[in-house]
């Protein structure tokens, strides 16, 4: 991963910020990140970022180019049994965060020969429809053969349902068991 990060000051940044002539501009570029990272140090983040004194606002740019970020949630689960949740991955190819000086962060994406260009739907023209009478002659028995394949696809799933509800009744049977252990009087 490549992150370059660069503090500008004076007349020349007062282009992206008018604020940025007297309090400076933070521009930070990452590049090529593949990074995995816990919950848990996300929200232990929140403490360093509160204070007494309210800071003046340092205009921004953070611009990230072709980053994946994994984020895991390592907390304990709630329930023993489950398997836990499923990390959630965050795909960046080509995005830009800029600070304002009214302090409000703007996502955009980049302005330029590289962007990709909106593309207009092109007409096609229509093919000579067959008349009705060819359409009902057409022969029925590859239809049918179909709607066979699909019967067989429905009713195997109709079965993997069936033993994922019996699966969920038992768990939800052995639950109930475990809490009438404590509490005998429980009603659900």
């Amino acid at each position: 991963p490549e992150l370059s990060l660069r503090l500008e000051g004076g007349p020349g940044t007062a282009a992206p910020s008018p604020r940025a002539e007297h309090h400076d501009l933070l521009r930070v570029l990452l590049r090529g990140c593949d990074t995995e990272l816990c919950m848990s140090s996300l929200t232990s983040l929140g403490p360093f970022l509160e204070d007494e004194i309210i800071p003046e606002v340092i205009p921004m740019e953070i611009e990230v180019v072709d980053a994946k970020i994994t984020l895991k949630d390592d907390s304990p689960p709630v329930y023993p049994t489950s398997p836990g949740p499923v990390p959630i991955t965050l795909a960046v190819d080509h995005i830009i965060v800029r600070r304002k000086d009214d302090g409000v962060f703007y996502l955009t994406a980049p302005q330029g020969k590289d962007s990709p260009k909106e593309e207009k739907p092109v007409s096609v023209p229509e093919e000579p429809k067959a008349p009705a009478e060819s359409v009902l002659a057409a022969p029925a028995a590859g239809a049918r053969g179909l709607q066979l394949k699909q019967v067989s696809e429905l009713q195997r799933e109709l079965q993997t349902m069936k033993l994922a509800l019996a699966e969920a009744n038992m768990d939800k049977a052995h639950l109930l068991q475990e809490i009438r252990k404590y509490n005998p009087l429980f009603q659900l």
